[in-house]
């Protein structure tokens, strides 16, 4: 009876590692491990980003199989040293990737703004009419039904 027992204790714990093989280890994650390997994803990210143009660094679309390796690289380094991915750290790092590669993205922002009021006022203006009239008109019609059932 004690075997078995031993037995299964030790298949659950095989079964435990082989579907956790990828999981943060038990003693805690290792910060300056991580810090000390990331710098190797992201050396690696650079040499890649130097295949694109820097005027198509703002289009995702050029680059996006090189950054998925990037942040696949960040999450297995990170895994490896049992840190949990992400983390303020792995954030961190991937943050001053961004304002290395990707600084002057966003100053071409579209500003939103109303419409002029000759366009907004009837805008609101229509279906709000049209809305009124159609409530006036099914109360007026249900408070004639003796015409409807009569047939007059």
């Amino acid at each position: 009876m004690e075997m078995r027992v031993q037995r299964r204790s030790r298949l659950l714990l095989l079964l435990v590692l082989l579907l956790c093989g990828g999981c943060p280890q038990a003693g805690g994650c290792n910060e300056t491990g991580m810090l000390e390997r990331l710098p190797l994803c992201g050396k690696v990210f650079a040499n890649m980003m130097r295949k694109v143009d820097v005027w198509k660094w703002c289009n995702l679309s050029e680059f996006i199989v090189y950054y998925e390796s990037f942040t696949n690289c960040t999450e297995v380094e990170a895994n490896i040293v049992g840190c949990f991915w992400p983390n303020p750290l792995a954030q961190g790092f991937i943050t001053g990737i961004h304002r290395q590669f990707f600084y002057n993205c966003t100053l071409n922002r579209v500003r939103w703004q109303d419409p002029p009021d000759e366009i907004l006022i009837p805008l609101i203006a229509v279906p709000l009419v049209l809305t009124v009239a159609m409530t006036g008109l099914v109360v007026w019609r249900s408070k004639r039904t003796d015409t409807l059932l009569c047939g007059n």
